[in-house]
């Protein structure tokens, strides 16, 4: 892995410092995709990361300079791994990932050797995005591993790895149950920060949509409910970050997420108009035009992580949730395999009424155009690359998809499979 002089990478605050750290990369790097596709810049940042692994598989809870102080991460270890995949999916590059592989089975190998045998990882140190208390079985932790672990199988299956399918496969399921047996609490329907917390985290809630360790959808719809009662005037608070509560457009990022594969993407759209509208670009100590780090829940411009409020960075990439979430939810395209030779799309518009989006992989491009009055969609059509193939859900609408070779697909139960990639207009009625 070389990084030649002349090429970026993408780093922390913009505005601020210079280093790579791979937690802001969970949401940095979708947002890239769907704006600038400078995916160059993701690789680079990786391939940083990766030359600073230790030989027990530990990765770096931020690169260099920032790593020689050698701080341990149970959960920046994990997301380096997840970027590995992020950049895999968007790129399909199977000669990168076949050069990174060591690396990513080595970092899982880590990881793995902490569950202990409650069936979840155990935590020993506090280093994260800014939370304290990570100690114990984490919630946040243990879901980030689970995520990470079946990214883990899907890339394993493709580079036919059967030795990592064989060890990883056991290891998910357990995490999954040990987890709801342990850390759920019916009466907030919320996981609590871990058995002996009385700490109901945003971060570790949200995570546990991602990555589908709930059990169900209707688990999911109680969180993404319970999560929505705890906005305040200016956003979605992370009690874990003490009190006040910060506000961090980080996890909050990832809240968009968890409302939207909830199912309740008008939660998700007053979340964006609330946090990112109405303080982060409106408020007149804003920039107008790029998204803070974080701030207090009371709507002062301050961040316990810094003795200055100057320090707080204002062009941060880890709060650009938004960017990816309106095209892979709002708009609905959604890539189910690399570079998106499979796809599915399935707007999820609230209460907007117009929609527009688009962007490119190696394969071609991809782009969609919807229209809705509040109480449903009116029209729309897409376009995906020639070559692939996918399927359409479109909840409470009837009709059919008609494809510029006058093919013709109706839709069952708003739902249709088996499409070609091209251009598709849906025909109401």
């Amino acid at each position: 892995m070389t990084i030649s002089n002349g090429s970026s990478v993408i780093v922390d605050g913009a505005k601020r410092d210079r280093e790579i750290w791979p937690g802001d990369m969970t949401v940095q790097t979708p947002s890239i995709f769907v704006s600038t596709n400078d995916l160059e810049s993701v690789q680079n940042a990786i391939n940083a990361l990766l030359e600073l692994q230790l030989s027990s598989g530990l990765l770096p809870y931020a690169g260099y300079p920032f790593s020689t102080l050698g701080v341990v991460s149970f959960t920046y270890h994990l997301h380096s791994l997840i970027a590995i995949a992020y950049y895999y999916h968007y790129t399909g590059d199977l000669q990168w990932l076949t050069s990174v592989w060591d690396h990513f089975t080595r970092g899982l190998a880590w990881s793995i050797g902490n569950i202990d045998d409650s069936g979840l990882m155990y935590v020993t140190s506090n280093a994260d995005w800014l939370r304290g208390d990570m100690g114990g079985h984490n919630i946040e932790a243990n879901a980030i591993l689970y995520y990470t672990i079946n990214q883990g199988l899907t890339l394993a299956s493709i580079l036919n790895d059967s030795a990592s399918i064989s060890t990883w496969t056991p290891l998910a399921p357990k995490i999954k149950v040990a987890a709801n047996n342990l850390l759920w609490d019916n009466t907030t329907n919320l996981y609590k920060d871990n058995e002996d917390s009385t700490l109901y985290p945003q971060d570790g809630n949200v995570w546990a949509i991602k990555s589908n360790l709930t059990l169900s959808s209707s688990q999911n719809s109680a969180i993404s409910s319970a999560l929505k009662a705890r906005w305040g005037p200016y956003g979605a608070p992370a009690p874990e970050t003490g009190s006040p509560a910060t506000i961090s457009p980080f996890i909050g990022s990832l809240e968009l997420e968890a409302h939207f594969l909830s199912y309740n993407p008008q939660y998700a759209i007053d979340l964006m108009r609330l946090q990112w509208g109405d303080f982060m670009l409106d408020d007149p100590r804003m920039t107008n035009s790029t998204f803070i780090e974080g701030y207090s829940s009371d709507g002062s411009i301050h961040y316990p992580l810094y003795a200055s409020d100057a320090i707080i960075s204002h062009s941060h990439g880890w709060s650009t949730g938004p960017t990816a979430s309106l095209s892979f939810f709002v708009a609905g395209i959604r890539l189910l395999t690399a570079s998106g030779q499979e796809w599915r799309i399935e707007p999820l518009v609230g209460d907007l009424t117009e929609v527009a989006a688009g962007f490119a992989t190696a394969l071609g491009g991809f782009a969609i155009s919807i229209t809705a009055d509040g109480n449903g969609i009116t029209s729309l059509w897409f376009v995906t690359p020639p070559g692939t193939s996918g399927s359409v859900a479109l909840a409470g609408v009837e009709g059919k998809l008609v494809n510029d070779y006058g093919q013709s697909v109706q839709l069952v139960n708003g739902e249709a499979g088996g499409l070609n990639g091209g251009y598709w207009v849906l025909v109401l009625g």
